[in-house]
């Protein structure tokens, strides 16, 4: 005879069955109405207006973003958040499948809330602005959106079936050249070159790339670099974005990328100012825990999840930000085939497509199961904070 907890699955379940439909809709109207980082209203009032009229206690505007929100149903401790995003990619629309991750959030939301009672502790759904660049979860963690939540739950579609993926650590840099303006003709003693001292830096991060540790690297762009050709530009900026396997080892770059442009401004002539510029995305950390948990439940759909191919990595998250402070997962679910790629017209495609809505039916069932299972199951709580780098 099945015990409580099978019984408060096979619930779940069926509550994710009953809404598929009206799930799907929400996925495909998100998909044909796509919001850029921040500007993501008409979502945001979406999502919102389904969990406030599903019962949930909505605030909106969270952590001084407009398009921000949380939904909460119980109270206290224990407590299990569903993380919703729903920004899109610009000229892109939603080539990164979000239409689907806040479907399925939304959808695990709503089923737990309909199969748990408000004493068992408190259900959270999160709406998370700005993945793709703005980091809207970064600055949710600093405002304390956080601080009371036992684990985050979200599902990323994509072209693999992974419990989870190598995200890396990234943030951007601004560096400055300041140099001396002179006619290069009349007076070119008197110049001082700041563009030739940025490529100069692009040639010297050329040679360092070579010798960086796997997922480390410096891709740059020129922001600025004169305005006549017949000047000797006194300014040239570029903007830098570094990637790193870990959060320390992103310090460790950030420290080479200064020394670098330090030694540049010497060799030229120049002076140099590098500044951090927006948001730090930190790296992921699976907790393997929950993954599995969520992983088992999945596969009693139908979908088998592994773990990452090595050496693969992904790029770069601000659920890593959450990771850190809570125990999360963030599997991969693919659908489309290996042979293609997120940030493409043809994964915008994947993400209305007849396997996307089976997909979706699949995870908001097992990320459903997994919420019901974070409130319930004080055993697997105590494991996965257990497991977690920063402890309870």
């Amino acid at each position: 005879m099945p015990d409580a907890l099978d019984e408060t699955r096979r619930r779940a379940r069926s509550a994710v069955r009953r809404r598929a439909d009206a799930l799907w809709k929400v996925a495909c109207d998100l998909h044909a109405d796509p919001e850029y980082g921040f500007a993501e209203h008409r979502a945001a009032a979406l999502l919102t207006g389904e969990l406030e009229r599903a019962g949930f206690e909505v605030r909106r505007g969270v952590a001084g973003m407009p398009t921000a929100f949380t939904a909460r149903s119980g109270r206290g401790r224990p407590a299990v958040a569903l993380l919703l995003e729903y920004d899109a990619l610009p000229g892109l629309g939603h080539a990164c499948g979000h239409n689907l991750i806040a479907a399925a959030g939304l959808g695990a939301a709503l089923a737990a809330r309909a199969v748990l009672d408000d004493t068992v502790g408190a259900l959270w759904a999160v709406g998370t602005p700005a993945e793709e660049g703005g980091g809207g979860k970064v600055l949710e963690v600093e405002a304390g959106v956080f601080d009371s939540i036992d684990a985050a739950l979200m599902f990323h579609p994509g072209v693999h079936d992974w419990t989870h993926a190598v995200l890396t650590a990234q943030e951007q840099h601004r560096v400055t050249y300041r140099g001396r303006a002179a006619h290069p003709t009349g007076d070119p003693s008197a110049g001082i070159d700041a563009v030739a001292a940025l490529v100069e830096l692009f040639n010297v991060l050329s040679s360092v790339g070579r010798r960086l540790p796997a997922a480390s690297h410096i891709q740059g762009i020129v922001t600025a670099g004169g305005t006549a050709t017949n000047i000797v530009p006194d300014l040239a900026e570029g903007r830098f974005g570094l990637r790193a396997a870990t959060s320390g080892e992103l310090d460790s770059l950030a420290v080479q990328l200064r020394t670098c442009a330090s030694g540049v401004a010497v060799a030229t002539g120049t002076s140099a100012t590098v500044e951090r510029i927006g948001v730090r995305y930190e790296h992921y950390r699976n907790s393997a825990v929950l993954s599995d948990r969520f992983a088992a439940h999945l596969a009693d759909g139908g979908t088998v999840l592994t773990p990452p191919r090595p050496g693969v990595h992904l790029g770069s998250s601000d659920i890593g930000n959450v990771s850190s402070r809570v125990p999360a997962i963030h599997p991969f679910v693919a659908v489309m085939n290996e042979n293609g790629s997120d940030h493409t017209p043809e994964f915008a495609a994947a993400a209305v497509s007849p396997r996307a809505r089976a997909v979706l039916v699949r995870v908001t069932q097992a990320l459903a199961c997994t919420a019901v299972d974070v409130l319930l199951d004080e055993g697997l709580r105590d494991a996965a904070w257990d497991a977690h780098p920063s402890g309870r």
